[in-house]
């Protein structure tokens, strides 16, 4: 019997577990984060139609102007699609004020925030549990009469357990036999919990409380938000809260892709998720929020399917000897092979495989061998410059470059625009160009859009994202790594350049991606 069967054996893992997506209201109380109300909509189309979570929280009531009519657009949409039921509020025992508010968004489901430890309901509210609980039940008499599903949040749940549980027992209690409660949601709300406590501690709930739905809510402020969501499902959660890429308060909440892989592979529950959309949910979510996810993030970061090590790279090619459950494939993205000084020749013999370039055992030597060199000065070697360096090497007739930058100044002066002054060789011929931007690289782009237009009447490609950063372990001297991102032919493509000035190596990644451009017009 397997690991996962004997943990089945002994545990309460329900067949299906539900994921409510709190991206949208949670998330967005990251420091920072505040999506427009379209952004708002987006997100919630993206995760109800693609993801295909369960349910989504998207607002708080009565925060903003701006909220409601992001919340009104949401439900506006849902409802056109019978996906109303899934769009949910978090509201709060005010005599009905967030009822009202909700209902006049067109929203149909209410989370209502209610207290679950005696140090939050006397010392926040300055009341007693007993006038507490006659204020809940008349909250929820009245959404009821309004039309409205009720799911109840235990907010400090997880300190209630810890210093008060009676208390916790007298709120359930008084509100369990409520059958107009659809949902008790548990949250850890300052993230004090650890996995061992939420067994025990659901073990407890479901003891008394056998037939409540149950849903968990962690958070991440001892790094242990998937680990006690894992514990919580054991111990027979039916619903586990997330948000995209970890967004929420602090240290953020459970992040939903980390979540339904472990869910999924480490004990087979099943979920709603179709995982082929978590990459592209993450991406958005990024965008809009500005928050940058990490490389090294589970599932969506952008190094976590990169193989570094050339002896990994030979291993793959011999029976994937290092792969494992989490294919690339399997949400929406593909595996790579890093190119540098740890690469080796398996490394680049995968890379010169996905292009179609075939050299000789001496010739990828020399190759391996150049990139290691780039390795130790600390560029980074895209598969994007791989042709390049193979032609650099080997010395290719027609190996140069189609496009070459022969000479340029920028300048910016007090009280005036950048200007760009330029002169490219495009194809064995010589161009100007002249232009002002609102900085030195952008006048240099509009300089070379001037020369396109002008003289080759082409469409130059749109510039979809730039990052500049010095490289990890730089000093104040340290090279500058400018990353450009292009939409071209539906997708992106994606070059980098490296030099000790930022304007020169957001160049270099420029002319990279023309001469790419160009040698596929010209095949």
């Amino acid at each position: 019997m397997g690991t996962a069967q004997q943990v089945n054996a002994y545990q309460r893992i329900p067949p299906f577990v539900e994921i409510m997506d709190s991206t949208l209201r949670d998330g967005e109380q990251t420091n920072g984060v505040s999506f427009l109300p379209h952004e708002k909509l987006v997100i919630a189309r993206k995760l109800l139609h693609d993801v295909n979570v369960d349910r989504i929280e998207v607002a708080s009531a009565r925060v903003s102007e701006g909220e409601k009519d992001a919340v009104t657009r949401i439900c506006r949409a849902a409802a056109q699609v019978n996906r109303l039921e899934r769009v949910e509020v978090l509201g709060f025992v005010d005599g009905g004020k967030s009822v009202d508010w909700l209902y006049d968004c067109g929203g149909r489901t209410i989370n209502l925030l209610a207290k679950g430890s005696l140090k939050h309901c006397t010392h926040q509210l300055h009341k007693t549990p007993e006038e507490h609980i006659e204020d809940i039940k008349r909250e929820i008499a009245y959404a009821t009469q309004k039309g409205m599903t009720v799911n109840l949040y235990l907010e400090d749940w997880s300190n209630g357990m810890k210093d008060s549980p009676e208390y916790v027992y007298q709120v359930m209690d008084a509100l369990a036999p409520v059958t107009d409660i659809k949902r008790f949601m548990l949250p850890d709300t300052l993230g004090v919990m650890n996995p061992l406590q939420v067994i025990e501690y659901f073990r407890k709930m479901l003891k008394r409380y056998p037939h409540v739905h149950f849903d968990f809510h962690a958070h991440n402020d001892y790094d242990l938000a998937v680990s006690n969501s894992l514990a919580a499902v054991l111990s027979g959660a039916k619903g586990l809260h997330v948000t995209v890429n970890g967004l929420g308060e602090r240290c953020g909440n459970a992040p939903l892709a980390s979540v339904q892989a472990i869910l999924k592979d480490q004990f087979h529950a099943k979920t709603n998720i179709v995982e082929s959309q978590l990459n592209d949910i993450s991406r958005m979510v990024e965008s809009f929020s500005g928050i940058v996810v990490a490389p090294n993030q589970p599932i969506v970061g952008e190094n976590v399917f990169t193989q570094v090590a050339g002896v990994h790279a030979d291993g793959d090619s011999k029976d994937k000897l290092y792969y494992n459950e989490l294919i690339p494939e399997r949400f929406g993205r593909k595996r790579e092979y890093a190119l540098g000084k740890n690469s080796g020749r398996a490394n680049i013999a995968k890379n010169l495989e996905e292009l179609g370039l075939e050299l000789t055992p001496e010739q990828t030597r020399r190759v391996t061998q150049r990139i290691t060199e780039l390795g130790d000065k600390k560029e980074i070697v895209t598969q994007e410059d791989l042709p390049y360096i193979v032609s650099d090497v080997l010395k290719h007739d027609g190996s140069e470059d189609r496009i070459k930058l022969l000479s340029y100044v920028v300048s910016t002066a007090y009280g005036l625009k950048p200007g760009a002054n330029l002169k490219v060789e495009i194809n064995g011929k010589q161009y100007d160009g002249s232009a002002v931007g609102d900085g030195q690289y952008d006048a240099f782009v509009k300089a070379l859009r001037y020369i396109y237009r002008k003289y080759l009447n082409r469409t130059f490609p749109v510039l979809a994202n730039y990052q500049v950063s010095i490289p990890p372990g730089g000093r104040t001297d340290a090279l500058v790594q400018a990353v450009i991102s292009w939409h071209y032919k539906g997708g992106i493509l994606r070059t980098r350049g490296l030099d000790a000035d930022q304007t020169e190596a957001a160049i270099k990644a420029t002319f990279k991606m023309l001469n790419i451009v160009e040698n596929e017009l010209s095949e």
